[in-house]
């Protein structure tokens, strides 16, 4: 392959289809870290959710009982960490790589346990949660660059691409628009005017963890049932500290979070395209020198936005009500 047979069309599609993983996370850190609990544990239930589900939708051959099953423990992950965070005012850092390296373990051990494999589950099958084809598809499927458009990156995707997309605009109107919104950002930048105002800061957090916890456990449900076929051990490789790094960017507000997610999911589909291609001047790169592509865009965008964003001011500190 030359450099010449690149499709910015295939780039595009990848493009889509890399996102959901990751907007599906930003936006779970992004409703955490707004009430003030640091949410670094997004790697621990991405691999929690992404196990589960694709354990159970294997065992009952259907992907809704998976992807319930992955929101199931990913709330109770995300509880815990409420849990030891809010209630116990422990070192929220500490807890999030907690979960993520004992999940990192946990779902290897289970895996091979229960199914005998290396650590992996078996391929899913008939329960992998198939693409959509919309109406009309075929009636414009002549026309050009429109039919491709509707048919290839509007259209053939599964129902957890558009419910990420969709839940941009909602995170949105929901933090922006609503009295719930409103809580929730006083409490993470204010807490103790909060608690003034009769707000139960405690109980916020934690209503705000539980819907982090949810909208996690999309993202492992994504790897495994959509994107997959099955479960492997790490298979996040890294997508939940992406998604923070997007929210880093996004200066923790849904667009720009979500406009990061893009610009990752688009450097990992670039990723995927050059891989054994004959590049200009360069010739072919290694595979473990394409693989660092993210990864080292990631360390650009820390290094150059860190200290242009603002998090929330009582991110990371726990409240203690004032007597």
């Amino acid at each position: 392959m030359t450099f010449d047979d690149l499709h910015l069309g295939s780039i595009l599609v990848s493009t889509v289809r890399n996102a959901p993983v990751l907007i599906f996370a930003g936006m779970a850190g992004l409703f955490a870290e707004r009430s003030g609990v640091i949410d670094i544990g997004l790697e621990g239930k991405i691999l929690a959710s992404a196990f589960v589900s694709a354990a159970v939708a294997y065992l009952t051959h259907n992907p809704w009982n998976g992807i319930a099953a992955g929101m199931l423990v990913s709330v109770l992950l995300a509880t815990l960490q409420a849990y030891v965070a809010i209630t116990q005012r422990g070192n929220q850092l500490v807890a999030g790589i907690a979960i993520n390296i004992a999940m990192s373990g946990l779902t290897f051990v289970v895996a091979q346990y229960i199914f005998q494999q290396g650590g992996r589950t078996p391929d899913i099958g008939s329960a992998r949660l198939f693409d959509v084809v919309l109406p009309g598809t075929a009636a414009i499927a002549d026309v050009p660059f429109i039919g491709w458009v509707y048919a290839h990156l509007i259209g053939g995707h599964s129902v957890l691409v558009y419910l990420a997309f969709a839940l941009v605009p909602l995170v949105h109107w929901l933090l922006y628009h609503t009295r719930f919104g409103l809580r929730l950002r006083a409490c993470g930048e204010n807490p103790h005017a909060a608690d003034a105002a009769g707000i139960n800061v405690a109980r916020q957090r934690y209503t705000t963890m539980i819907v982090a916890g949810v909208l996690c456990s999309f993202s492992g449900a994504y790897l495994s049932l959509v994107q997959s076929g099955f479960f492997l051990r790490d298979m996040s490789a890294g997508a939940g500290y992406l998604a923070l790094t997007a929210m880093v960017f996004g200066n923790w507000r849904p667009l720009y979070t979500f406009l990061g997610c893009l610009m990752f999911g688009f450097f990992a589909a670039v990723q995927i395209q050059i891989e054994g291609v004959d590049l200009p001047v360069v010739g072919r790169l290694p595979g473990s020198l394409i693989q660092m592509v993210p990864y080292v865009v990631t360390v650009i965008v820390l290094a150059g936005l860190m200290a242009k964003s603002v998090a929330p001011k009582a991110l990371g500190t726990p409240f203690v009500k004032s007597r």
